[in-house]
């Protein structure tokens, strides 16, 4: 039986969504119901994407006795009321990243997923690329020794775009593109907390950060440190160093395609889109959507690959960072 997608907003990154969903079996994955703040623009997307039903209103979608699992592609600041409204609607849910504004609004969306016993999942979808599988693999069977570093930067110029730079849209590089560096960090040392971190950074005028360093020391004096930047373009490469050898991923790091273990480079390439697409690699969002059938199909409540623990320290840190660096959303005083 196929998993019954519902598409909360009608915006650019559902669009990607809705396309990478097409790309898996139809009889696995349908997308049922798309719902926007207008209803003309939840017609107009139901029209592109040929889905039976839209929606004028995100409770209306909640309501939906069909859907079995909704995406969630809303702007940050809206992350923490839209989880609560399907949550507790008893609807399963995948938010885009980042799952929340700080630490307090992802305990209380994970608080909501377990007392409404709901699947909840943060869509960091790199870590569902072929990639990083194979990267976990290759850890998993000591192939770099011990692992020493990680470094990784995610750079580029993004003054243009409003939710960017605007605090009050969620903007800032940290949350927008450093969530990558930083889960990637997270997933190469195994969801450990790190035992310092120490970031610096500039911030624009609206009181968002434009570029951050961190630097973070785990236990047994393994390091890692990440660059981000909305005001600038990087390499956007990563580089895990072992005892025994060298992983890099090139650029793209968010939706990599392409591997080189201690030299040797293998291609990893994602889906063809049926339709055009707004961002580079899209139809990669295919992995996670599929990560979430299968545990739907297991009953689980969390995904093992990016799970509420997982979640939690990648927000954790974020507020750590955000704290040294001076960036306070009006959601931190709360």
């Amino acid at each position: 039986m196929a998993t019954r997608w519902g598409i909360c907003s009608a915006g650019k990154i559902s669009n990607d969504f809705t396309v990478a969903l097409k790309t898996l079996p139809a009889e696995e994955h349908q997308v049922v119901a798309v719902a926007a703040r207008k209803v003309e623009d939840a017609q107009e997307f139901a029209g592109k994407h040929n889905i039976p039903r839209s929606y004028g209103s995100y409770e209306e979608l909640a309501r939906d006795p069909h859907v079995d699992v909704v995406y969630i592609g809303v702007i940050h600041p809206h992350h923490l009321k839209t989880c609560l409204l399907f949550t507790n609607a008893k609807k399963n849910v995948l938010c885009e990243k980042p799952l929340a504004m700080n630490t307090r609004e992802v305990k209380e969306i994970l608080d909501s997923a377990k007392r409404n016993n709901v699947f909840l999942m943060e869509a960091v979808w790199t870590r569902f690329f072929p990639v990083s599988v194979e990267i976990r693999r290759l850890l998993a069977q000591g192939q770099l020794g011990e692992v020493k570093m990680v470094r990784s930067e995610f750079g580029v110029p993004l003054m243009h775009v409003p939710r960017a730079v605007q605090k009050e849209l969620g903007g800032g590089s940290l949350l927008d593109v450093g969530i990558y560096c930083l889960q990637f960090t997270c997933m190469v040392y195994n969801g450990e907390k790190p035992e310092s971190i120490q970031a610096t950074g500039v911030c624009l005028e609206t009181g968002v950060d434009e570029t951050v360093v961190v630097s973070l020391k785990f236990s047994g004096n393994r390091l890692a440190v990440f660059t981000c930047s909305s005001g600038v373009q990087l390499p956007n490469e990563a580089i895990i160093a072992g005892t025994k050898g060298t992983i890099k991923v090139p650029s793209p790091i968010w939706c990599p395609t392409s591997l080189i273990v201690n030299g040797k480079e293998t291609q990893f390439p994602v889906p063809e889109p049926g339709l055009p697409l707004n961002f580079m690699n899209s139809t990669g969002m295919c992995y996670e959507a599929e990560e979430v059938r299968q545990c739907l199909l297991k009953g689980l409540k969390e995904s093992s690959v990016m799970s509420h623990a997982d979640s939690l320290l990648l927000a954790e840190v974020e507020d750590e960072v955000r704290r040294q660096v001076g960036v306070v959303y009006s959601q931190d005083g709360q």
